[in-house]
C-alpha cells in the first residue's frame, strides 16, 4: 500500500491517540530537563515552556521537568549534556545576544542545533508618557529629524534592543544623520524602564502588551500613564490573536500601532517587523533518534490542536514548524537582523 503524507500523519496521530510514544522505542531517556533562558518563573518563557513540556511529556510518555536558570546557565548546561536528557528553550534572544556581542552568548546556529519552533508572544512594544507631545512614530522620526534628542529606554543586547536598532536604522533611511538624536537609556527590566518614564530619564520606553497594557488604560492625568505608538509584530501574527485582544486593548487596537498601519521602515520600501518567537534547543552531538521523536511529537500536538488554544488563552500565538523548517525561517530571520544592527554599527 502507498502512503501519502496525510494518509501517514493519520495513521501516526491513531497510534498516537491510542498510546503514547514508548520512551524505550524512541530511544528516548525517561527523564528529560528543559532549560530556559530566564531566571523567571512568572515570565512568558517559563510560560510558555510549561505548556509545551506538559504536552510533551504526556505524548512521550516520560516526565520533562521546566528549570529556570537564565541564558548563560542554561547554554552551559546544553552543551554538557549530549545524551539528550537536558534540552532548552529560549527565544530570538538566543542569537540577538550572539548579535549584539553579548556575555555567555555563543553563536546557537554554531554551537548548538536549533529546533522546533512552538509560539510567538506578539507583546514587544514601544510606549510613550500619556501626556508625550509624540502621537506616533512618525512625530518621533520628526522630532530626531528636526534636531531633538528621543531617549529610549531599552535593556541592552537582545529583544529589548531590536526595535531600538529598526528605529535608528529607519530614522538613518528617512534623513541620514537623524538617528543620532535617537539615543539610548540602558537599563534593566521592565520595572526598570517603566520607572525611568517616571522620572522622566526617558521619552520613548520598551515594554510589552502583556506587562504595559494596564497603565494605558489609566486616567491620562496619572504620572503612570502610557500610551502604545508601536508594536512590532508582524500584523500576521496579530490577526491571529484574540479579538478582544488584553485588558481594554483590542486586536483591532494593536493592529493600528503595527505595521503597515505604523511605519518603521526596514529600507525605505519595507517595514521592519519583529516577532518574538519561541523555539528548542539541543546539544549538537545529541542522537538524532531524539529530536526526530520531539518533532514527530510536536507534530502530533499541534495536529490536536488542545495546545493552540492553551498558547492563545495566555497571549501566545501557535507556531510549530518542525526543526529543518524552523532552523532554515530562523536562520533567514537572523540574517535580516544582523543586517539591521551591521548597518548601524557601520554607519552606513
Amino acid at each position: 500500500m502507498t502512503f501519502t503524507r496525510r494518509t501517514l500523519l493519520a495513521a501516526v496521530s491513531a497510534a498516537m491517540v491510542a498510546a503514547p510514544l514508548a520512551a524505550e522505542a524512541q530511544n528516548l531517556p525517561r527523564n528529560m530537563r528543559m532549560v530556559i533562558g530566564s531566571t523567571s518563573t512568572g515570565g512568558d518563557t517559563y510560560q510558555n515552556s510549561a505548556i509545551v513540556a506538559e504536552a510533551l511529556a504526556e505524548k512521550l510518555g516520560i516526565n520533562i521537568k521546566v528549570d529556570a536558570v537564565g541564558a548563560s546557565e542554561g547554554f552551559k548546561a546544553l552543551g554538557r549534556d549530549k545524551r539528550g536528557t537536558t534540552i532548552m528553550m529560549f527565544h530570538d534572544q538566543s542569537f540577538l545576544g550572539n548579535l549584539y556581542g553579548v556575555t555567555g552568548y555563543a553563536d546557537p546556529f554554531a554551537d548548538y542545533l536549533v529546533g522546533p519552533t512552538v509560539a510567538i508572544n506578539p507583546g514587544n512594544a514601544y510606549l510613550v508618557p500619556a501626556d508625550s507631545p509624540y502621537q506616533s512614530m512618525e512625530d518621533i522620526f520628526a522630532a530626531a529629524e528636526a534636531g531633538t534628542r528621543v531617549r529610549v529606554a531599552i535593556q541592552p543586547g537582545g529583544v529589548s534592543e531590536i526595535g531600538f536598532t529598526a528605529m535608528k536604522n529607519a530614522a538613518r533611511v528617512r534623513a541620514p544623520g537623524s538617528e543620532a538624536n535617537i539615543v539610548a537609556v540602558n537599563t534593566g527590566s521592565q520595572s526598570d524602564k517603566n520607572q525611568a518614564m517616571w522620572d522622566d530619564l526617558a521619552d520613548v520606553i520598551n515594554g510589552s502588551i502583556q506587562a504595559n497594557e494596564q497603565f494605558t488604560q489609566l486616567d491620562p492625568s496619572d504620572e503612570k500613564a502610557m500610551r502604545f505608538v508601536w508594536i512590532t509584530a508582524r500584523p500576521e501574527t496579530l490577526e491571529q490573536a484574540p479579538e478582544a485582544g488584553m485588558g481594554g486593548t483590542t486586536r483591532a487596537d494593536m493592529l493600528s500601532y503595527a505595521s503597515p498601519e505604523t511605519s518603521v521602515t526596514l529600507d525605505g520600501s519595507e517595514d521592519f517587523t519583529f516577532d518574538k518567537e519561541f523555539f528548542l534547543l539541543f546539544n549538537k552531538d545529541m542522537d538524532p533518534e531524539i529530536i526526530t521523536a520531539i518533532d514527530t511529537a510536536l507534530t502530533e500536538i499541534y495536529s490536536e490542536g488542545a495546545i493552540q488554544e492553551r498558547q492563545k488563552a495566555s497571549f501566545f500565538i501557535p507556531d510549530f514548524l518542525p526543526s529543518e523548517e524552523a532552523r532554515e525561517h530562523l536562520t533567514k530571520k537572523r540574517d535580516t537582523y544582523k543586517q539591521v544592527i551591521d548597518d548601524i554599527t557601520s554607519g552606513s
